[in-house]
């Protein structure tokens, strides 16, 4: 699985986020069920080492390793943007955005023993992770 492009991130989370707002039209959608609609799985990763460049580039290491679990559609690695407003945490390390065709794909990764290896080998760089789970609407 390669990584998603920047340009292809961006497509896509303007999809969803259109989707999310109404903005496409009924006619653009099918009558998915819940099963089949797209499930975005997003990851917050605190270090317990904050600021440390070398555990940052253990984890990004690992998540690229991760990449390889089959039923992932896509995915994107990022960091806090620089942005600062009210509205924005940027106090976390690591993200981790996955595309997965629907829910069944997902609960697959969850036990996959890629995902398994990860979480025995990194999960010793994090104090925090928090996961917020989406699909279509």
């Amino acid at each position: 699985m390669k990584p998603t492009t920047r340009r292809k991130f961006i497509g896509q989370a303007a999809l969803v986020a259109a989707a999310g707002t109404g903005i496409l039209s009924s006619s653009c959608k099918s009558n998915n069920t819940m099963a089949d609609k797209t499930f975005i799985h997003h990851v917050y990763f605190w270090l317990k080492n904050a600021g440390s460049a070398e555990d940052t580039e253990k984890l990004i290491a690992g998540l690229k390793k991760l990449s390889k679990v089959k039923t992932i559609a896509s995915f994107h690695i990022g960091k806090p943007a620089g942005t600062n407003r009210d509205v924005i945490d940027s106090s976390y390390a690591v993200s981790w955005c996955l595309f997965f065709k629907n829910k069944a794909d997902q609960d697959s990764y969850q036990t996959d023993p890629i995902h398994l290896k990860f979480v025995e080998e990194c999960s010793s760089l994090w104090t925090k992770v928090i996961v917020y789970d989406s699909i279509d609407v």
